[in-house]
């Protein structure tokens, strides 16, 4: 299977820089992965095609202000990504600079009253760092750090984006990249859905910068998937089992969503347990592509992605590759946009036979 056969044309000016004036307000591409018939709506019509009953599952993961400038003992200038936070006063970090530092090597924080990072060791292609005087590397970033936009937002963050790059719902500090399905959700919305009986649950998956990682290989089976940290307790599993057997669908919100699911429900039948899900407290490197048979979900609400990026491969294994590029080439002429701030999809499951890509139908052959 072919990293090209996910590839697509996408002006540059359908890139959304900015999030839309209100949360609610996006456009929404409404799929049925069997038909492959679409609509389009917009994200406050959301309720026309949920029932009472359906299980919304959110990742309430919450961004930090990952990215931290600073300047080396010797002079040199270095930029930190901060990529998991390991204790209370160590993390692991992406960095940039002439020269890579080296164990032992001291970093003072900008804009932190002296605040010292020490560079301890490394882990593959990250750097061990802890603050010097043992104190909270989350403090540290709420004083100096600056929210980690996406490679493609091609700006530096705004004050905007310490409220819009974030879910209301978001509540366990550790993503270094927003969940961006639910960005469109506000509290109001969530109420009215509670209120006509759809009934929610919360997975934590702390997003990496991997998620930005290009498929390097053309073919996508040799690509190595990044790990993620996923916390899905036993009450989301009972929720989903209870979902199922009363009839309801389970609508994952965001593929991260998707990625906890999946995992979980993945380990569940690893273990030989007879439910379709259990509790799920590990990483993942869980990789979606056509050909993947899902578990758990029924339907997926989701921001429109790169082309050539494990995550259309995601969204094509869910509605069809051939639906889902078709409702792509539709969302680029009608100038729908793209990415973390752009418009969405919600997506029906396709439940018939998976059509596969053209370079996967070649090897069938």
């Amino acid at each position: 299977m072919l990293r090209s056969d996910f590839n697509f044309d996408l002006p540059q000016e359908l890139i959304a820089f900015y999030p839309s004036k209100e949360r609610t307000a996006c456009r929404m591409l409404c799929l049925n992965g069997n038909s492959g018939a679409y609509q389009d709506k917009h994200f406050y019509d959301l309720k026309e095609f949920l029932q009472p009953g359906d299980l919304l599952v959110f990742n309430d993961t919450k961004v930090i202000p990952a990215r931290m400038f600073g300047t080396k003992e010797t002079g040199g200038k270095v930029e930190l990504l901060i990529e998991r936070i390991l204790s209370l006063s160590s993390a692991l970090a992406h960095t940039k600079a002439s020269k890579s530092p080296k164990p032992g090597c001291i970093i003072e924080i900008d804009h932190a009253d002296g605040a010292k990072l020490e560079v301890t060791g490394r882990e593959g292609d990250l750097f061990l760092v802890k603050t010097v005087d043992g104190s909270s590397i989350l403090d540290l970033l709420d004083k100096a750090g600056h929210i980690p936009l996406p490679p493609y937002i091609e700006r530096a963050d705004e004050p905007i984006d310490k409220e819009r790059y974030q879910t209301v719902y978001a509540k366990d500090p550790g993503a270094v990249a927003a969940p961006t399905a639910g960005l469109h959700f506000d509290e109001e919305q969530i109420a009215d859905l509670k209120a006509m009986g759809v009934k929610t649950a919360f997975v934590t998956l702390h997003v990496g910068a991997g998620t930005f990682q290009p498929v390097r290989e053309d073919d996508i089976k040799e690509h190595h998937m990044h790990k993620e940290f996923v916390n899905l307790p036993q009450e989301v599993a009972d929720a989903v089992i209870e979902c199922h057997k009363s009839g309801h669908r389970v609508v994952a919100v965001g593929t991260t969503a998707v990625r906890s699911l999946e995992s979980a429900a993945q380990y569940a039948k690893s273990q030989g347990l007879t439910e379709e899900i259990c509790a799920f407290y590990n990483d993942t490197s869980i990789f979606i592509y056509p050909g993947y048979q899902y578990q758990v979900i029924d339907c997926l609400i989701t921001n429109f992605h790169l082309p050539e990026s494990t995550l259309i491969m995601l969204v094509c294994a869910f509605a069809g590759y051939k639906n889902t590029m078709a409702a792509y080439r539709h969302a680029v002429e009608d100038k729908y946009h793209f990415f973390s701030y752009g418009d969405c999809m919600f997506i029906e499951k396709r439940t018939e036979a998976m059509d596969l890509p053209p370079s996967a139908q070649e090897d069938d052959k």
